[in-house]
């Protein structure tokens, strides 16, 4: 009697990996809550950290016309001819060093007058420098 040759198999047997699957699956389940999550050790300092310091806004419209809004000074803002703009800044900054500054320029104003205004903010020594821009809705 002979016996016909065996075709090989072409399927893969995949049942005993599912098994295995649903045991680790079960063994996670199990120990995951017993589980206590490292908790986090914050170091001390010596001193707590202050308010942060209100920028002082350098205000570009779209005529050309540039206004100092200084959070410190008592007039509030006031509109700065651009050759002064330098005298002024120097001043705040005399009075601190690390003051911030951030230009509010109107979206319409061309990009080289922002790029001007920033380097006329850079005369003056100043350290910190942004840009102010405002979220969208939707």
């Amino acid at each position: 009697m002979l016996r016909k040759p065996r075709r090989a198999m072409s399927q893969i047997n995949v049942v005993p990996y599912i098994d295995v699957m649903l045991v680790l699956l079960v063994i996670f389940m199990v120990t995951a809550p017993m589980i206590n999550p490292g908790q986090v050790d914050l170091p001390a300092v010596g001193q707590t950290l202050g308010q942060p310091e209100r920028p002082v806004q350098v205000t570009l419209r779209q005529d050309g016309s540039i206004s100092v809004l200084d959070p410190q000074a008592v007039e509030g803002e006031v509109v700065v001819p651009r050759g002064q703009l330098v005298s002024v800044l120097k001043a705040i900054v005399a009075r601190a060093p690390e003051q911030p500054v951030v230009i509010a320029a109107d979206r319409l104003v061309r990009y080289e007058e922002v790029l001007q205004l920033m380097d006329l903010i850079k005369q003056a020594q100043v350290k910190r420098l942004g840009l102010l821009a405002r979220a969208r809705n939707g």
